[in-house]
């Protein structure tokens, strides 16, 4: 067993105790700093699978702001527990009897849930046969690949959008959701695709477009500084004439 498992379990286990001790202690100090204790341990899990960022905003806002609340809430106000405790303990039957009906609602509602028809063939029909997925590649819901595509590292697919055969998307391009690409296309590097793309394109930029259509661009985006330079010019003549 590795640091990261044993790190894993610590941290669960962790998680677990603190959640459980946040419900069932009778002192509402000793139930926040349980509370907080939690909010670490997830936090820990977090940085486990990589999301640290989720990791301090769990500590910084959770931790830092509203536990550190309730904990300042609970020691300054004077809160008569005696009372708590008997108000809790006159509606504790109705109470139960909402948890059980509840509960058995739940127990209907999974005992008799299942996969509907031919689940297995529409997930497998998802990504085509012969195509292969490079690193850090995002498929978002309900899209469809077509067979023998090549999808290249940090690629993004928004839902629902569908891809034909033999379809090329190079490093980090982005598909918009419910957008067409055609078979045979090739869409090129850090390209953002937001539309229908036809059969056999060969598409680039961002937005995609032609790649006659982008090079035109470019050509026109290199001349714009000489162009701003004669209008100063024409400016700065029609100054002096006035």
């Amino acid at each position: 067993m590795g640091i990261g498992e044993i790190a894993f379990y610590a941290f669960s286990i962790s998680t677990l105790i603190g959640g459980v001790f946040t419900v069932v202690s009778r002192n509402p100090v000793h139930s926040v700093l349980w509370l907080i204790l939690s909010f670490i341990s997830a936090a820990g899990l977090f940085v486990l699978l990589g999301a640290e960022f989720v990791a301090m905003l769990l500590i910084i806002v959770y931790v830092g702001a509203v536990a550190v609340l309730f904990l300042f809430v609970v020691m300054m106000l004077d809160v008569d527990f005696a009372e708590l405790k008997a108000e809790m303990a006159r509606y504790f039957p109705l109470g139960l009897l909402i948890g059980v009906i509840v509960l058995i609602q739940l127990m209907f509602a999974f005992g008799i849930w299942d996969y509907s028809d031919g689940y297995q063939q529409r997930i497998s029909e998802v990504i085509g046969s012969g195509t292969k997925l490079d690193n850090l590649v995002h498929i978002g819901h309900n899209a469809v690949i077509g067979e023998n595509c090549l999808l290249c590292g940090q690629v993004g697919i928004a839902g629902s959008a569908k891809i034909g055969d033999r379809v090329v998307l190079a490093g980090q391009v982005g598909v918009a959701d419910h957008v067409s690409i055609g078979s045979d296309s090739i869409i090129a590097a850090k390209s953002g695709v937001s539309s229908n793309v036809a059969k056999g394109r060969f598409m680039m930029g961002n937005p995609a477009m032609k790649m006659e259509s982008n090079i035109e661009s470019y050509k026109l985006f290199r001349r714009l500084p000489r162009i701003i330079k004669r209008l100063e010019g024409l400016h700065q003549r029609f100054q002096g004439k006035s």
